[in-house]
């Protein structure tokens, strides 16, 4: 089973198009491709506006499954949607692995200049440098926290 992980360091450019590191693009491909070896298709999105996530198609649409068997009143689904449908769109990488990240998306988490990606485990997050260090510092992992990673055996 293919895991995104670690961090590379990127730029997003003046047009706004982000080339996706050689040490994420390869699984990414191949998770995007899926078992039946389709085209390379992801879709972009912020729960939050204040970073990015890059799905790999087949991983957005089982969430989009999952999100499906919920009923459409229900507030958490209809925010999660709401979010991901307003800063989202499918995005597939140009010959030389680029892909454009929307200007509403690109604006809201300040992705412009040296961002960091981030695998994820199924995608990846892209975080403005700056940002995700300072969040790193200032939100560390707490006591309860520590806790249930124990839990788990981590």
């Amino acid at each position: 089973m293919i895991r995104l992980r670690g961090n590379s360091p990127a730029t997003v450019d003046e047009k706004g198009r982000l080339k996706l590191p050689s040490t994420f693009k390869a699984d990414l491909d191949s998770l995007a491709r899926g078992e039946a070896g389709g085209s390379v298709r992801h879709y972009l999105t912020s729960l939050d506006g204040k970073s990015a996530r890059l799905y790999p198609m087949p991983v957005w649409e089982a969430i989009e499954a999952r999100l499906a068997q919920l009923p459409s009143a229900n507030p958490a689904r209809r925010k999660l949607l709401e979010f991901t449908a307003y800063y989202g769109s499918e995005v597939e990488p140009d010959a030389q692995g680029r892909f454009v990240i929307p200007p509403i998306l690109r604006e809201a988490a300040q992705l412009a200049g040296e961002v960091a990606i981030l695998g994820q485990l199924d995608h990846l997050a892209l975080w403005n440098r700056a940002h995700i260090e300072r969040r790193l510092v200032a939100e560390p992992l707490t006591h309860d926290e520590q806790m249930q990673l124990a839990d788990l055996g981590i």
